[in-house]
């Protein structure tokens, strides 16, 4: 192969890998890392959001990152949503880490394992501006260990 075709291999690997990657639904997607894999009972984990779709469906979901020393098999969270206009709602959320016989869910390498989670489907925002999703952790527990990153996904519902 000569210089020239392998460049121009090289340039149509790139592309096809940036045609892709691209996720022309996602609205908003910010993951936080947890400091020491660690989190207070108190600690406010908080996204801010503009939205400015008020017309088309979309779905959210909440993204946890555990590791396999986590001692338990699921997270609970309360979540608090605020909108624009000054409502507000608060949900219990409970996401499954690991199935009955303990294997983790989720997508995993070495000591991590990563789980997107459905919060709502469908939902159509009813007024645009910042919405602020608040998630503390409700385990019972102070120190709540070994969930590394706690994450928040919007995205448009493909109308088919």
């Amino acid at each position: 192969m000569t210089g020239g075709k392998i460049l121009r291999c090289i340039f149509i690997i790139f592309i096809g890998l940036g045609l892709f990657s691209c996720d022309t639904n996602q609205v908003y997607e910010t993951n936080i890392e947890l400091d020491n894999y660690s989190w207070h009972k108190d600690s406010v984990i908080q996204f801010q959001v503009d939205i400015h779709d008020t017309i088309n469906p979309h779905n959210i979901y909440i993204n946890v990152r555990n590791t396999s020393r986590y001692k338990m098999q699921n997270l609970f969270l309360f979540v608090n949503t605020s909108s624009p206009n000054g409502s507000s709602l608060r949900d219990t959320f409970e996401c499954y880490l690991a199935d009955d016989r303990g294997k983790w869910t989720g997508h995993g390498w070495g000591d991590m394992y990563d789980n997107q989670f459905v919060y709502k489907k469908n939902i159509r925002f009813p007024v645009s501006g910042i919405y602020v999703f608040e998630y503390t952790q409700a385990m019972r527990t102070d120190e709540l260990e070994y969930i590394s990153d706690i994450g928040l996904r919007i995205e448009k519902v493909e109308i088919r």
